[in-house]
């Protein structure tokens, strides 16, 4: 299971070290891409396998099926980790995320997530001041 908080430096080889305890669920290898709210999602292969399957099946003759598969599909990359356990990050998911020196990588069950670091800062601030509606409407649901 893929839970927990770290930061790390983003080299000037644009490499990024991987906790060990998140590198031990990825196995071998990951898939990073682009994520929601301009972050980067990691998923283990196994896994990215299964959702790339999923959104390549979605019709497609649904515009927001075709974007949303466009978003994740056209920006992912197969990943290795050197032998200090560090990922490069492609020039473009860099950009994307607004990654400068610092990022933070957040476990989130089955996908990691990369974060700017002030940017993470600023989500997880506007989180916390409303998590009791969140925790509600979740609530609403069943959760």
């Amino acid at each position: 299971m893929l839970i927990g908080e770290y930061k790390h430096s983003i080299d000037a080889k644009k490499r990024l070290s991987i906790p060990s305890k998140f590198r031990k669920e990825l196995g071998d290898g990951a898939v990073i891409t682009r994520g929601l709210d301009n972050c980067l999602f990691v998923f283990p292969s196994a896994h990215w396998r299964q959702l790339a399957e999923k959104l390549g099946n979605m019709p497609l003759v649904q515009q927001d099926s075709r974007s949303f598969a466009r978003l994740l599909l056209s920006g992912a990359m197969e990943v290795d980790f050197d032998g200090l356990g560090r990922i490069l990050i492609p020039e473009y998911l860099k950009h994307y995320a607004g990654l400068q020196k610092v990022a933070v990588v957040a476990g989130l069950y089955n996908r990691l997530e990369i974060w700017e670091e002030s940017r993470w800062e600023q989500y997880k601030s506007n989180l916390e001041k409303n998590s009791d509606s969140i925790a509600e409407k979740l609530g609403e649901l069943g959760i």
